[in-house]
């Protein structure tokens, strides 16, 4: 579940989530700011990659479940290599 940390937060911050389409359809746009309601949704789902773009101190504390922290590794090294996953990217602050 996501922390009420991370729900404050990410409203503050106008809700700085970017959900890539779906690879598959290209009529659609491919990005979309999305609701943290429709994120919890998403949370868990196979097809759904999460990475967390907080500094390190607010992942460690605050994370969603399953999120990767985009610093652990280059980002392209982070990103699943099934192109037809859905990635949703998150942060706290817009800094």
């Amino acid at each position: 579940m996501v922390t009420s940390f991370i729900r404050r937060a990410l409203a503050t911050a106008g809700a700085l989530v970017a959900v890539a389409a779906l690879a598959g359809d290209r009529k659609a746009e491919p990005f979309a700011m999305v609701s943290m309601d429709e994120v919890e949704k998403m949370i868990g789902q196979p097809d759904v990659f999460v990475v967390d773009a907080n500094p390190e101190e607010i992942f460690r504390k605050h994370r969603v479940p399953g999120a990767t922290w985009w610093k652990s590794a280059p980002l392209a090294k982070l990103l699943p290599a099934e192109k037809d996953r859905r990635l949703v990217f998150y942060c706290a602050s817009p800094t």
